[in-house]
């Protein structure tokens, strides 16, 4: 009888198995073991060993749920204080890793980082559909800086709003290609919490928590 209780409770413990089935099983158990105990040939006494084997069993079974449970709540405790943070971004101006920035009230900008004097550089911005709209040959010196264009593309026009995109190709004067890398800003105006990481809407372009590399107020118009 205990052998088949042990059978049903080792084919149960599976990743399907939930804590009440387990608190069911381990009932029964007892009860059972209880039941064996009170009725044995006092002459031929049961073997402890396997009800020793199957408590163990059942204990590190209740232990490893607990520190299910514990790792689950501590998740969800990090996922609620993270969108709490990312809603508190709302109205506050970002900077982000990645190269798209926005065209609005006449400028699109860009901050940059140079690893190194580049004097050999050109400056390359692209529509959404990959197109190139702006080119310029201009030098960089090592460090932070920032890039505005006003939408004026090669052919003469003036663009007003758009998404666009920046490339920087960029060398010293050895021939040695320099690092570059990108961060566009704007305006938080929504952050969206559907996702396993919450999504900030800047300037009408998502860009994820993770991305986030300085927060500050928005300057009064």
């Amino acid at each position: 009888m205990v052998d088949s209780v042990g059978s049903a409770r080792s084919a149960s413990s599976g990743s399907a198995m939930s804590r009440s089935g387990i608190a069911d099983n381990f009932d029964t158990f007892l009860l059972l073991l209880t039941t064996q105990l009170q009725n044995q040939n006092p002459l031929e006494p049961l073997n402890t060993n396997e009800f020793t084997q199957q408590l163990v069993q059942f204990s590190s079974v209740e232990q490893q749920l607990k520190t299910n449970d514990f790792l689950q709540a501590m998740l969800q405790a990090s996922q609620n204080g993270q969108s709490s943070q990312a809603v508190s971004y709302i109205g506050k101006t970002v900077t982000s890793s990645g190269a798209q920035a926005d065209l609005v009230n006449g400028a699109a900008i860009w901050s940059y980082t140079a690893s190194a004097d580049a004097p050999n550089t050109v400056i390359s911005i692209r529509d959404e559909a990959g197109q190139v709209v702006y080119r310029q040959a201009t030098p960089l010196t090592a460090g932070t800086d920032q890039l505005a264009w006003d939408g004026t593309t090669l052919d003469g026009r003036v663009l007003t709003s758009g998404k666009f995109t920046l490339t920087i190709e960029s060398y010293a004067d050895n021939g040695a290609y320099v690092p570059v890398t990108t961060e566009v800003g704007g305006v938080v105006t929504a952050v969206d919490l559907s996702g396993p990481e919450p999504v900030l809407l800047v300037n009408g372009t998502p860009v994820p928590l993770s991305q986030v590399t300085t927060v500050q107020e928005t300057p009064s118009a």
